[in-house]
């Protein structure tokens, strides 16, 4: 399908979503995530997603300033652009059934920040930095970065990237444990799409059940954790790939995972 704001290719079994404004770094209008959320729920048996950004950015951030500084109501605009576009594309991200890598490359901010952190794997490359620049407008962290950032890296270090809105390069992102890994620019695509086709050989209900269960056991208590991994395995027992798993263990052989 052709869309206005982005690029979607199938590779394989992994589907690669490019955000593509690389004259605005990728500044995202609302259309922007109206577009992402339309992609995703349209995966068409794909058993992994790579987001990445065209050009020398991955996402400068939101690109509503314009029709809410023309507005009558400014915060009310950009109240409506949250709820309506953006953040229902962030809850279909959450929900995603398959696993996720995000590539960064130059600047992650603002709602950039918050979808490359949204995928289970960000690998960065070395000019690749992440930024929370609210502060510098008078505004506030939105996407979920204050639900995220604090479980990713801690109070402190949440705090400190909100309220000073100072760039975190990669390699004190990779150190502070935001991200998966830190590679050179030239190889970039190439080790963020192995590493999206690795998860797309995986056994997808197991690791579509790990996402969803990675982030309902931050919000429960030990015992409650505990039972929706019961749930899950429950879930995951059977599956096909389950079962070829088992088998392809007592055989001493690798598993032939086909996503079922």
């Amino acid at each position: 399908m052709a869309y206005e704001h982005i690029l979607s290719e199938r590779r394989g079994d992994v589907l690669v979503l490019t955000l593509n404004r690389p004259d605005r770094l990728n500044a995202a209008p609302p259309a922007m995530f109206d577009e992402l959320r339309e992609a995703l729920g349209a995966l068409d048996g794909a058993r992994a997603v790579l987001f990445a950004g065209a050009g020398r950015a991955f996402c400068s951030g939101a690109d509503v300033g314009g029709a809410a500084l023309g507005s009558d109501n400014p915060g009310e605009t950009t109240y409506e652009a949250l709820t309506n576009h953006y953040n229902r594309a962030m809850a279909a991200i959450a929900d995603l059934g398959v696993p996720m890598v995000s590539a960064v490359r130059g600047p992650a901010a603002g709602i950039g920040c918050s979808l490359a952190l949204a995928a289970d794997f960000c690998v960065a490359s070395e000019t690749a930095y992440f930024l929370q620049a609210f502060v510098n407008i008078g505004l506030v962290p939105d996407g979920g970065a204050s639900w995220m950032l604090p479980r990713l890296i801690g109070k402190a270090r949440a705090t400190e990237m909100m309220m000073l809105g100072e760039r975190v390069l990669a390699a004190k992102a990779y150190d502070w444990g935001m991200i998966h890994k830190v590679v050179a620019d030239d190889t970039l695509d190439g080790e963020a799409f192995a590493l999206a086709e690795r998860l797309a050989a995986g056994p997808t209900v197991a690791l579509g059940l790990m996402r969803r269960g990675l982030a309902h056991a931050l919000e429960v208590d030990y015992a409650t954790a505990m039972l929706r991994e019961a749930e899950n395995q429950r879930a995951a027992r059977g599956s096909a790939d389950s079962m070829e798993g088992g088998i392809a263990f007592l055989q001493k052989r690798k598993p032939a995972f086909r996503g079922a």
